[in-house]
């Protein structure tokens, strides 16, 4: 043992230059353990950053980052990066307000030349760096892009690979493979090949050999030999079809293994080249290892003990509420199944499946394949629930357009995540499905002001057999309010007054109803008495409510969590073309603000996005022109 820590040795990766094995792995023993104690007091994504901490000290102590472009897909695994890259004196704010992305992010560091959050994103980047070297005429920058098991289960990995194919451009694809079993299991002869395969000796021979075969009118049949050879003993024929070199697999914890493979690629071999490197998430941390999830997301945590603090829930979450809506109406509805993109547990459709096994289907990250699969449901006759957060069903949006909303099919939508999500940020923020789904003719879409109406609202979407509908619902608890215990399908298109009251009328979509009710509480202090009203639908519209409102108030206030282009201008283009705007109303549209919000609490994030209740209050007096009193309101 050194008497410094090998990781207090290191600033950036410059420092990891000319070092013997010893310390190499020293460091990674060292990352490992800073990554844990960081975790242990932030909360955050733990499991797959422990499964690449040799792989990461392994790529910078061999490559010249950031000279070498190094692009990690999703970014969960990217907190060793992080430590390694002069970021280490802010680990512990990561996920936090006005600290570090728990992501990749380009502003952050030219560490990052790319931001990553969705999956299946680095190989298709990479390919555009090794493009974009190659005509600048930079031959020795290397491109590496790391990318998970489960991301290769989307088709934009391989429509990323296809084209790299054929381009033949010089860049490395690491596949970390921490969970499927794609390949024959890791040994010593795995081990081996893949050193001799990636080799100079080895390439020399080979190319030695394709010649022959050339001269001899046989590079077809010795193609195909040494592709069945290779194919047997380490797997890889499909990437090898596709125009790369595949080596592996290779154990991604063997540092021995890893950085004499990683130098051969650097130096020897040309053209795209793909290594399979298998992993274990959460490696070296018992409870990770242990754990069923392997630690994926993690709340703060005894380091000892591995036990995450997690605090007594006030009321069910949305997420399981949606679930045990569906499990109950199942029960009597066969025709009811559930289709989730690699997030069962996130959306509750694996609570379902507990219950229905031969409903629930997990098509991996392949929101487009989602969505069209569940197209297909529908068009046979069954009641398909597509559980997909907001952020991610973005990336299925031409299918919702052009498989569902055209063809009229009965889709239904649960859309998790709505709204702001905390410590996930910018990426992950459910912000545009009222404007991007809104805009869809026939599209019924709902969002929940509390638990009951979400309850409400999953029956109602299964009462819809003639069209698509959509309901949105935030991340965490609900308000504890009691849930009905015969579920009620709402009225297509028909919104509730809450309160009754004059002047000022303010109408909410969504979860933010509870900070509605708070201001009209406020409100009372400055003399007033609102109308508050729940639009429930974004689409269709409640026209008969919102007239009424416009008619008999002075001020219309709008509210939802979503982005401009959403309820708030639905709204304002009905009341333009029915004249209620011709004689005086004043209306403000409260929607979140036109920037991406980084990270903070769920609160903080609001009350940066000015729709918590004192903003509402302050916006009403404002309107009214009671500038003094809004200020106040606002202080």
């Amino acid at each position: 043992m050194p008497d410094t820590p090998y990781l207090d040795q290191v600033q950036t990766p410059i420092d990891l230059k000319n070092r013997d094995m010893a310390f190499i792995k020293g460091l990674a023993d060292d990352v490992r353990t800073e990554v844990i104690d960081a975790v242990s007091e932030t909360g955050g994504h733990l499991g797959a950053g422990l499964g690449v901490v040799e792989l990461t000290v392994a790529i910078h102590h061999v490559f010249d980052t950031p000279d070498d472009i190094l692009i990690w897909d999703v970014g969960h695994q990217c907190y060793p990066h992080k430590v390694l890259t002069g970021r280490r004196d802010r680990i512990r704010t990561i996920r936090q307000g006005g600290g570090l992305s728990g992501f990749t992010k380009r502003s952050e560091s030219e560490y990052d030349p790319f931001g990553a959050a969705h999956a299946s994103t680095s190989i298709s980047a990479g390919l555009g760096f090794a493009v974009g070297r190659d005509l600048k005429d930079q031959p020795d920058r290397k491109v590496i892009a790391v990318i998970g098991d489960g991301s290769m289960s989307a088709g934009m990995a391989y429509e990323a690979m296809n084209n790299a194919g054929a381009l033949k451009s010089d860049m490395i694809v690491i596949l970390n493979d921490n969970d499927m079993s794609i390949a024959p299991p890791v040994g010593a002869m795995s081990h081996y090949f893949a050193r001799q395969v990636s080799s100079k000796g080895y390439n020399q021979v080979r190319k030695l050999g394709k010649g022959v075969a050339k001269a001899l009118g046989m590079e077809n049949s010795a193609r195909k030999a040494e592709e069945y050879l290779r194919g047997m003993a380490v797997g890889g024929t499909l990437f090898e079809e596709m125009g790369f070199r595949y080596i592996g697999p290779i154990d991604g914890h063997d540092l021995d293994q890893l950085i004499p493979v990683l130098r051969n690629v650097r130096d020897v071999i040309e053209g795209p080249v793909l290594i399979h490197a298998v992993t274990q998430k959460g490696k070296g941390y018992a409870p990770a290892e242990e754990a069923a999830d392997k630690y994926h997301g993690v709340s703060k945590f005894n380091v000892v003990t591995g036990e995450q603090k997690k605090g007594t829930p006030k009321a069910p979450s949305y997420t399981s509420v949606f679930a045990k809506a569906l499990i109950q109406m199942a029960e009597t509805d066969e025709k009811i199944c559930a289709v989730t993109a690699a997030m069962p547990g996130g959306t509750g459709v694996d609570k379902f499946a507990a219950h229905y096994p031969e409903r629930a289907y997990d098509v991996g990250i392949a929101e487009q394949h989602a969505v069209t699969f569940a197209a297909g449901l529908a068009a046979e006759g069954l009641r398909p629930y597509a559980a997909i957060y907001s952020t991610f069903l973005q990336r299925g949006y031409d299918q919702v357009v052009h498989d569902v909303a055209i063809q009229k099919l009965p889709v239904r939508f649960a859309i998790d995540r709505a709204g702001l999500v905390g410590g996930d940020g910018q990426t992950h923020a459910g912000s545009f499905d009222i404007g991007y789904l809104g805009a869809l003719p026939g599209m019924v879409l709902m969002a929940a002001a509390d638990e009951a109406e979400l309850v409400n609202m999953v029956a109602t979407a299964n009462a819809i057999d003639d069209r698509p509908s959509a309901f949105r619902y935030p991340r965490g608890e609900g308000t504890g309010i009691a849930l009905p215990e015969v579920p009620t399908p709402l009225e297509i298109g028909k919104g509730r007054l809450v309160r009754e009251g004059s002047a000022v009328a303010i109408l909410s979509l969504g979860a933010r109803l509870s900070e509605v009710l708070k201001s009209a509480e406020e409100l009372a202090e400055y003399g007033l008495n609102p109308t508050v009203a729940d639009a429930r639908f974004a689409k269709p519209l409640d026209e008969d409510l919102i007239l009424r409102l416009a008619r008999e108030h002075e001020v219309l206030i709008t509210i939802e969590e979503g982005a401009m282009g959403g309820f708030g201008s639905f709204v304002l283009q009905l009341l333009a073309e029915k004249g209620a705007l011709d004689h005086g109303l004043k209306i403000r549209t409260m929607t979140l603000p036109d920037i991406f919000q980084d990270q903070d609490s769920p609160f903080e994030m609001y009350e940066t996005a000015g729709l918590n209740a004192r903003h509402i209050t302050a916006k009403v007096l404002d309107a009214l022109g009671r500038d003094a009193e809004a200020a106040k309101a606002l202080a």
